[in-house]
């Protein structure tokens, strides 16, 4: 899909790095979630709303490319594209940034389950067609 990519701008705090200054490498797929999380409200969705309606998005994969380390106090973009839309899934590319430069890439595959059964199940269809919608204009 050729979509924009969604962006979510965040800031490096101590508490994302080692103690040699830098974020440590499994930080990068917690910004990427909350980027993920930001992109699912600004369809006007929530997490907790749909888990009350018994759905639930669980990561099934990742694949991820660290290119070069963000530092203490780094202001970066971390990018949400979704380039493929199943009735029960998502597929995505994220990228965590540094201005223009890349810093850490990721194709992260996303899956609807039941709340009460963790069974695969197809997502509610007015989030689809909405996605769908914005992903085709």
């Amino acid at each position: 899909m050729d979509a924009p990519a969604f962006s979510l701008p965040l800031r490096v705090y101590i508490e994302d790095t080692d103690a040699g200054g830098i974020v440590y490498y499994v930080n990068y797929l917690k910004f990427m979630e909350r980027a993920r999380t930001e992109w699912l409200r600004s369809f006007g969705y929530q997490h907790y709303t749909l888990a009350d309606e018994n759905f639930l998005f669980v990561v099934q994969s990742a694949n991820v490319r660290y290119v070069t380390p963000a530092r203490i106090d780094d202001q970066l973009q971390v990018e949400v594209e979704l380039i493929k839309l199943g009735r029960a899934s998502f597929e995505f590319v994220q990228r965590v940034k540094r201005g223009v430069e890349l810093l850490c890439e990721a194709t992260v595959r996303v899956g609807c389950i039941r709340g009460d059964s963790f069974k695969p199940t197809s997502m509610p269809g007015d989030l689809y067609q909405k996605i769908k919608q914005e992903m085709s204009a």
